[in-house]
């Protein structure tokens, strides 16, 4: 992977390394292309020349052509020769453009990787601040254009560049004032191209960024389209969506605006160019120092060095669509992670399941604490229930175990290890979650189980399935544990969707696990069922459990209560009961109703 601290430019051309012989074999192709294109016109004026009796001092041509029949050899010769050149060019083109464009797909396919594997890296709290449209569109439209630069980029600058300068060469060994024309209209479309470089590069960031824009309100809406049909808010979804797409589209006008100038104002000088090498070219022919030969040749020239000069312009505007979205896309990957294993940080292994919060305190931004010295110690094997008001810090509680979030003072330890001090992979590795809004997968529910443990038997799955009681659910469905479960679970119902959420965490077993709400939202027939697979499922373990439902925690080992100015009570159920205090009134305001 690159170091993306280095200039943009330097980043994208590190992407080729890793492809540089077929790059290599892409760029000779595509000089033969260019000198094929230069061999046309120099084989024309002799064909011309040889064909036409003309005043030529020319050595071997001229002999060639001394009679007609001389003349009718030479030009059949010339003919097959220049199909042959053409025959060649065609297939140094086929290679330019299958494999050139394939080297463009490898380069955007590396630069996807790399992005996916380090939005992988970044912590809960850049997906707090991003939303997930604006973060596909990173992924997927930003690097759209990447192929066509990869690959026509450098193309289009090498072959311009050889057709160019050998152009250049040719007319100059041929006319110097032909050459001298070029020479002058030259510095007029290099200073057209970068003053509209900058231009257009703005507003194809400007179009980036509206794109993004319409994904993640097309994201949004999709995802709550059961909420936008509950309220009858889909016109207002509509007029939404439709004000994003105005702003879109004039984003796309202001670009096609740029292009638009800049392209008509160099197809003016192209244009004129010709119009100026004819007008030079019939000067010279009646002053008697050109034939027509020469003028056929320069003028094949200037064409030939008209294409080169539009490979530019196409490069300008790719440039500009291209590197708005790499300039994103680096963006995106000099975000640093804020949470990731120090030198040497170890591995977790054999674990009691012994936690300690030490004088933690906590805040997602510096001006308000969510937490603030919080002490806690959960023997190995044990469970702490904790309940409060909602806001009180709970969830963030739970979060700072497997270092979702960094804390801002004091520690946190397993086993006496501080947990900043193990590696990330081990310590989640050791750590289970079952939360309320459960997350499956859009695939088959043998898929969200071995979730847990990737590459776990069919034996495994079947028997954490049973173990979390979703089993007989499952094998009723028409295609049992190959049945599809939607996006996000939707075929499921919200009892089943949790049963699997715990068999996933029955498959991964790990010693230390977190319940947050996960049966706050269920009925209480599959509550009874979900609170014995829970049970089960925290048996042997260390167990955090945030509950809103106050019977499911009775027999918890520990009981903190905790709200915004810390933890207020702990104890088991009886003592706080008797203690008549804030647990004690939460537990009596529940329970008198209902």
């Amino acid at each position: 992977m690159p170091d993306f601290q280095r200039s943009p430019l330097r980043i994208f051309a590190a992407y080729y390394r890793p492809h540089w012989k077929l790059f290599a074999a892409d760029m000779f192709c595509a000089s033969l292309v260019a000198l094929a294109d230069l061999a046309f016109p120099m084989m024309t004026r002799y064909s011309i020349e040889g064909l036409v009796p003309l005043r030529w001092d020319g050595g071997f041509f001229r002999a060639l052509a001394a009679d007609a029949s001389g003349r009718l050899r030479f030009f059949a010769v010339m003919v097959i020769l220049m199909t042959g050149v053409h025959i060649l060019r065609m297939v140094f083109s086929w290679f330019v453009t299958y494999w050139g464009h394939t080297v463009g797909a490898y380069i955007e396919a590396d630069m996807r990787r790399d992005l996916f594997s380090h939005l992988q890296t970044l912590p809960f709290s850049f997906y707090d601040n991003h939303r997930t449209g604006h973060i596909m569109s990173r992924v997927t439209n930003d690097l759209f254009e990447i192929t066509e630069l990869a690959h026509h980029g450098p193309e289009d600058i090498f072959i311009s560049f050889l057709t160019l300068v050998g152009s250049f060469v040719i007319l100059l060994s041929m006319r110097w004032e032909m050459a001298l024309i070029f020479l002058l209209v030259a510095p007029l479309l290099i200073i057209h191209t970068m003053r509209s470089r900058k231009r257009m590069m703005g507003a194809s960031r400007r179009v980036k960024e509206k794109t993004a824009e319409i994904n993640a309100s097309l994201e949004s809406s999709i995802s709550g389209a059961r909420v936008a049909k509950a309220f009858a808010n889909e016109s207002y979804e509509t007029r939404k969506f439709h004000g994003g797409n105005e702003h879109f589209i004039g984003a796309k006008k202001n670009f096609y605006k740029s292009m638009a100038s800049f392209s008509s104002r160099l197809d003016f000088i192209l244009h004129i160019l010709n119009v100026v090498v004819i007008a030079a070219g019939g000067f010279l022919i009646m002053a008697g120092r050109m034939n027509m030969a020469e003028l056929v040749a320069c003028n094949l020239l200037a064409s030939a060095a008209i294409q080169p000069i539009r490979r530019l312009a196409n490069f300008v505007e790719q440039y500009t669509t291209g590197m708005a979205g790499f300039g994103r896309f680096v963006e995106l990957m000099r975000e640093e992670p804020d949470i990731r294993d120090r030198p040497g940080a170890v591995k977790l292994e054999r674990v009691r399941g012994d936690i300690e919060y030490r004088n933690v305190s906590f805040s997602y931004n510096r001006d308000v604490r969510v937490l603030e010295h919080i002490n806690l110690k959960i023997a190995a094997g044990t469970t702490l229930a904790l309940v409060g008001p909602s806001g009180g810090g709970k969830t963030t509680l739970c979060h700072l175990l497997p270092r979702f979030y960094e804390i801002r003072e004091g520690s946190v330890t397993i086993d006496g290890t501080d947990i900043r001090d193990i590696s990330l992979e081990s310590l989640r590795k050791n750590i289970g979650i079952v939360q309320q809004d459960v997350f499956l997968f859009a695939g088959t529910i043998r898929e969200n189980i071995a979730y847990g443990r990737p590459g776990a038997s069919e034996d495994e799955i079947v028997e954490a399935a049973k173990r979390a009681e979703i089993h007989d659910d499952i094998v009723k469905l028409s295609d049992g544990y190959e049945s599809l479960v939607g996006e996000r679970g939707i075929k499921l119902s919200g009892g089943q969707k949790q049963r699997v959420s715990i068999a996933r965490i029955f498959l991964k077993d790990p010693p230390v696990l977190i319940l947050d709400e996960a049966t706050s939202s269920l009925d209480s027939v599959t509550e009874q069922k979900i609170q014995r697979a829970l049970e089960q499922l925290a048996k042997g373990r260390t167990t955090l459990v945030i509950a809103h439902r106050l019977s499911t925690i009775r027999g918890a080992g520990t009981i903190a209560v905790i709200d915004d100015e810390g933890i207020r009570e702990q104890g088991t159920h009886e003592e706080l009961l008797r203690k008549g205090g804030m647990y004690a009134g939460l537990y009596g305001a529940q329970f008198s109703h209902g």
